[in-house]
């Protein structure tokens, strides 16, 4: 059995029955092309943590019982003479039709809300007819100090408000987020004037920014991802056919995974965006990797098609072992909990498996073709590629032992920044930079209680008509317990009311005014269970969220609160996020630790084995060195980038250990199959690393930061591999030789 468990006999059957294989390749591209025309994005982040534990269950059941403020549209209006009673009432209007709206199941706004009057009727919180600014000022300064849901709702200087939209969830699935964000922009833009300033921010404008962001990603990095490929290729091979030969298995490998990521989940995510960009570079590279092996085994006077059949028989093995390596690489991410990620695992491996697929169906189809119509390559790559060989060379014999030491003892003190990194995750990272609803939400933080919803549900004994007053008293507990963590002014419930009651309105009478939708989002209808909302600055990290719900659990068990849940979307993020943090850095040790294991197994050799870690732990090691002294961290997409550029680094170092246990076999020295290694595989090894580099320094330039830093770290682990792979690991088999070759003699003389 080869190093490939013998998958490469898929490449030598294409070669044998080119035209059965043709129409198979045909056949699949077409559907995967059916399958684009259905291609979309799914923004939704609540999608990256569906089934990932207690947390999310926990969420879900807060919002089947009360339904939740993740969804709402909240509409910050400024104006520097809103107590001018003419700006006030038209704000007034603003509000009518912001209710009248087709989406609209409800709204607060501090013209929504009304209070209780005499004679069991309501009237308007925000009295109307006013005629001076005298009147409105001291009307709004009076509900910002005495009524906590207005606190929530007017700005502390009189020079803006907060209305909020919540959705009805049949019309917006029906007529869709998008039909909706428009109609809300409509009526802003008929009442925005040089008076009146009106911003969008909330849950779903940072979808609708994240689905954009992606869109432009998808675009961006398939165009460009194609196009520094082939130029990459262009200068390696100094021929457009050439380049162009090299170019088509990728992007057939794009069109496959993506078309097959689509079948498989309906839609892509901001994560598995990433996976057509980076089955892309790593189709490019194994493309580059075949037809560079092609091109040299032709110009040592072999004939084209034989130097093809040698070309799948010598390359295909190392490809699918390394194609295997990343497989795995992806898989172990599985592992952590969450759809989001789960789909980010299934794409990688599928994606991988069909680049290797490609690799044995239709690159052969397309160098056999292409030799019909009388191609040939160059007979050498680029100067540039060969350059660095012959220093590369020279490095490898100065004190082999020496530098192998260095590299062991290089990668024993690394382990120090690794077991110091700690998890990070907050959630505006997420979102683009340059977010305009991220900086009206913070506008929103800073004024009033903020956009990012925290809510405690606790059990009642039960009052269907009226709130009783042990239920009411608990209430009031859990609220005074939520305002010491949260402020002052930042938390709403049926205590929230406390005023009205002691005016001698009844609790039942203060629901009434309050309307049946908000009364729902205070007591559920059969009045078993309450809802405490306190509003937290969405600038929090998950650390801060975590301790703040931590406190409060202590002081609600300090309190005797038996039964109450802490949950909403910035609680299931922090810990969830977590979460999947630490099971992914289990999942990279894993990934490794079977890697080498496999490749120990595909070699038959635990000596080869053992002299792979080094070069491939290293440049997971020295990134994380970067996270650690950067202040970056340990996050959802490092974790990520670093799982998958080690799959990716290990692949080159199959590549030089397959042509080196031949030359091996051939009965070169040690120090003349690093050579032989070094010359033939050298240049290609520096020309996959460009392509890599290139094509993962596209998804640097994207406005989600989260995928621009999975660009930048495996940008920084690709260097380090080539450097580990040309300079580290041509040590370690020159130096190890001579260790395990004195070892043996000193074995040999010991007496039987």
């Amino acid at each position: 059995m080869s190093i490939g468990f013998g998958l490469e006999r898929l490449g030598l059957l294409t070669l044998r029955f080119p035209r059965i294989v043709a129409v198979a390749v045909l056949a699949f591209t077409v559907l995967c092309t059916f399958q684009l025309t259905k291609f979309n994005i799914d923004g939704d982040l609540l999608r990256l943590y569906r089934g990932s534990g207690i947390e999310y269950d926990r969420y879900i059941a807060l919002t089947e019982n009360f339904g939740t403020f993740e969804n709402d549209v909240y509409l910050l209006v400024r104006s520097d003479k809103l107590t001018d009673p003419e700006v006030l009432e038209e704000l007034r209007f603003l509000g009518f039709e912001l209710e009248l709206n087709e989406f609209a199941a409800g709204t607060m706004s501090p013209f929504s809300l009304r209070r209780p009057a005499e004679g069991g009727t309501s009237v308007p919180a925000v009295p109307e007819g006013m005629e001076t600014s005298e009147q409105v000022a001291e009307a709004l300064t009076d509900l910002r100090t005495n009524d906590p849901l207005m606190s929530n709702l007017i700005l502390a200087d009189n020079t803006g408000m907060v209305m909020i939209m919540f959705p009805a969830p049949q019309t917006m699935a029906e007529l869709g987020e998008d039909t909706m964000l428009a109609s809300l922009r409509e009526l802003m833009t008929a009442y925005e004037s040089e008076d009146i300033h009106i911003e969008l921010t909330g849950p779903a404008i940072w979808k609708e920014e994240v689905l954009n962001a992606s869109r432009f990603d998808q675009l961006l990095f398939m165009v460009a991802g194609v196009a520094l490929g082939f130029l990459t290729a262009l200068f390696s091979f100094r021929t457009f056919w050439g380049a162009l030969i090299a170019t088509l298995t990728p992007v057939v490998t794009a069109f496959w995974v993506t078309g097959m990521t689509i079948l498989a989940f309906g839609s892509f995510t901001f994560l598995t965006n990433i996976i057509s960009a980076l089955v892309l570079v790593i189709a490019f590279a194994e493309s580059m990797y075949f037809c560079l092996y092609w091109m040299r085994t032709g110009n040592t006077g072999v004939d084209q098609r034989a130097a093809l059949v040698e070309t799948v028989r010598k390359v295909s093995p190392a490809c699918a072992l390394t194609a295997i390596t990343t497989i795995i690489a992806c898989t172990s991410l599985a592992l952590a909990p969450g759809q989001g990620l789960r789909e980010f695992a299934i794409s990688g491996a599928l994606g991988m498996a069909l680049a290797f697929l490609a690799l044995v169906t239709f690159l052969p189809l397309s160098l056999l073709f292409a030799m019909r119509l009388g191609f040939r390559m160059r007979k050498t790559p680029s100067v540039a590629l060969t350059a660095p060989i012959p220093l590369v060379r020279r490095i490898a014999h100065v004190a082999p032992r020496g530098a192998a030491l260095a590299a062991i003892l290089v990668a024993g003190l690394l382990l120090i920044p690794h077991f110091l990194l700690e998890p990070h995750f907050k959630f505006q990272d997420f979102l683009p930079r340059g977010s305009d609803a991220i900086a009206t939400s913070d506008q929103i933080d800073a004024g009033v209680g903020g956009v990012a919803p925290v809510y405690i549900r606790i059990p009642l004994e039960g009052g269907l008509t009226e709130m009783t007053d042990g239920d009411f008293a608990t209430v009031e507990r859990v609220h005074q317990i939520a305002e010491n963590n949260f402020g002052a002014g930042k938390v709403i419930s049926a205590a929230s009311f406390r005023h009205y009651s002691e005016l001698g309105f009844s609790r039942e009478r203060i629901f009434e005014a309050v309307g049946p939708f908000l009364r729902q989002r205070f007591v559920t209808d059969d009045g078993m269970q309450a809802l405490i909302t306190a509003f937290s600055p969405t600038s929090e990290n998950a650390q801060q969220t975590v301790a703040l719900v931590e406190s409060m659990r202590a002081e609600l068990a300090s309190a005797g609160i038996e039964g109450a849940e802490i949950s909403g979307f910035r609680v299931l993020t922090a810990y969830a996020s977590l979460d999947m943090i630490g099971t992914l850095q289990i999942s990279l040790m894993l990934a490794i630790a079977l890697s080498v294991v496999l490749i120990g197994i595909a070699f038959r050799s635990w000596k080869l084995a053992l002299v792979s870690v080094i070069p491939n732990s290293l440049p997971i090691l020295l990134t994380e060195l970067f996270l650690y002294s950067s202040g970056i961290q340990l996050q959802l997409t490092t974790v990520i980038s670093l799982t998958i550029a080690f799959g990716i680094a290990v692949d080159d170092t199959i590549h030089f250990l397959a042509h080196y246990a031949r030359a091996r076999e051939r009965g070169e020295t040690i120090a003349q199959a690093v050579d032989t290694t070094l010359d033939r595989v050298g240049p290609a090894l520096i020309a996959t690393t460009l392509i890599l580099i290139a094509g993962c320094a596209v998804v640097t330039v994207s406005v989600l930061p989260q995928v621009a830093l999975f660009g930048f770290l495996t940008v920084i682990t690709l260097l380090a591999a080539l450097i580990g792979d040309l300079i580290v690991l041509p040590a370690l088999l020159i130096g190890g030789g001579m260790v395990f070759a004195r070892w043996s003699e000193r074995k040999n003389e010991i007496p039987a």
